[in-house]
């Protein structure tokens, strides 16, 4: 076992994250246990902050922390120099590798066969997160390193963004059900979340507009008048958002007194007490659980 050298004071401060997050994400998520000194206080390894910095890079990419610990799970931990903690059996590992040589030598045919094989095996949840994002990941973390080009980055994510949200148009909705827009939050451009979110909801059967990356406020205001949606929901990943979602979360409650807002997002888990409360009726949580009731209640 390596040795404890960081208190949590500590790794705060390195990740800009406040302590409170961390102990949520420990207890949550269990991805590892820190090492406890004599009077019990948690001490990280070299390895501990490694996952931490790794976890906290993906969701500011737009991934919530429960997809960056699946993501992290699934794909192993060979990309930030660490041990490996668990595996995707074989047959997914060759089929990612594979896609991801694909995407880095722009063999668009070869990677929208690979692509089509991987959701003919798996759900579309799996492939979603699993496999097409455990793919944006590795190629991301090859970007960060400088072993690509951004060339190859935008490439690839644009091949597997494309081919998202083809599959999400082709889910049959429930015209019963409420109508419902989804949006990132003001400078949003992560999208990853909000994609996985929007599947979700329209395998739940509900009728959704998806726009994606964030829109002037104006603008969403004419698109909400012409929809007439019963629920907008927006994703916000990074802490610099924050408070122009929530400024605009309180407009719209003035000009739409009747339309259900719903927050998710990375962000989230980084606001206070407070805010927590205050805004406690539009925030979703990260997990499908969450999201079942939310929509609930």
């Amino acid at each position: 076992m390596q040795e404890g050298k960081y208190n949590i004071k500590a790794v705060s401060k390195l990740l800009d994250i406040q302590p409170g997050t961390l102990r949520a994400w420990e207890r949550r998520y269990k991805f590892f246990e820190p090492v406890r000194n004599d009077s019990g206080h948690r001490l990280y390894t070299e390895k501990h902050l490694q996952i931490l910095i790794w976890l906290v890079n993906k969701t500011n990419q737009g991934f919530t922390i429960s997809q960056a610990v699946s993501l992290l799970e699934s794909t192993g931990t060979k990309a930030i120099g660490v041990p490996e903690t668990n595996s995707k059996d074989e047959q997914t590992i060759k089929l990612s590798d594979e896609l991801i040589e694909a995407l880095l030598n722009f063999n668009e045919n070869k990677a929208q066969m690979l692509i089509s094989q991987a959701f003919s095996m798996y759900t579309i949840e799996h492939t979603i997160v699993d496999v097409l994002g455990a793919v944006l990941v590795q190629i991301g973390d090859k970007w960060e390193r400088g072993e690509i080009t951004s060339a190859h980055e935008h490439f690839a994510s644009n091949i597997i963004k494309a081919r998202i949200s083809s599959v999400m148009h082709t889910i049959p909705t429930n015209g019963f059900l409420p109508k419902a827009l989804t949006v990132c939050a003001p400078g949003e451009k992560h999208e990853f979340g909000l994609l996985i979110f929007t599947i979700f909801l329209k395998r739940k059967g509900y009728e959704t507009v998806y726009l994606g990356e964030s829109i002037a406020d104006k603008d969403l205001f004419t698109v909400l008048n012409i929809i007439k949606p019963s629920y907008l929901f927006m994703s916000v990943s990074l802490e610099e958002n924050l408070e122009g979602t929530f400024s605009l979360v309180e407009a719209l409650k003035k000009d739409f007194p009747d339309l259900k807002v719903g927050l998710g997002g990375a962000a989230l888990s980084l606001i206070s007490e407070e805010r927590n409360i205050t805004f406690s009726e539009v925030l979703m949580g990260d997990k499908q659980s969450e999201w079942e009731e939310w929509l609930k209640s």
